[in-house]
């Protein structure tokens, strides 16, 4: 029984290490400095209590690294779903289409994105549209319907002023 509850122990700190861990590094990665630095503190202490409590088992057993790596692979995964829901995150999407119309603009203003639009040198549009990252799945669906063959490239903006966005 005490394997267990040391395995458990070891189990769940590792989710939350590395879930704070993830968090920590979305909030870098966004510039909020002096929250990834308070998390960073309290992740290396429950990352060190963990530690310690493994290399100085009092108890010999295969379990207990299982349980060190199964908190941590599933801290992984929770941790990126966590940073994804409270993190607000802006993406901008180029969208180039050859079949794309001018009224098919109009239908995607109206579902609230804001587009910019250029024409290229070979008869093609190119769409410039800053969203959140919450509404991705909705635009590329929305894409695909008009386009099935547009290409598409998104990437992660740090920083939005002023524009639209809902």
């Amino acid at each position: 029984m005490a394997i267990f509850l040391i395995c458990i122990k070891i189990f769940f700190a590792r989710i939350v290490d590395v879930c704070l861990g993830a968090f920590r590094t979305v909030n870098v990665v966004k510039g909020h400095r002096f929250t990834a630095a308070i998390i960073a503190f309290i992740e290396v202490i429950i990352w060190y209590l963990v530690v310690r409590e493994v290399l100085t088992p009092t108890y010999e057993s295969i379990f207990i690294p299982i349980s060190y790596a199964s908190g941590f692979s599933i801290g992984t995964y929770l941790g990126t779903l966590l940073s994804s829901a409270f993190i607000k995150g802006y993406l901008t999407i180029n969208v180039i289409s050859e079949k794309i119309t001018e009224e098919d603009v109009k239908l995607i203003k109206n579902e609230g994105f804001g587009v910019s639009i250029l024409n290229t040198t070979d008869n093609k549009l190119l769409l410039i549209i800053e969203i959140k990252n919450k509404r991705l799945d909705h635009l590329r669906k929305l894409i695909k319907e008009m386009d099935a063959d547009a290409f598409m490239i998104i990437n992660e903006t740090k920083y939005v002023n002023n524009g639209f966005i809902k």
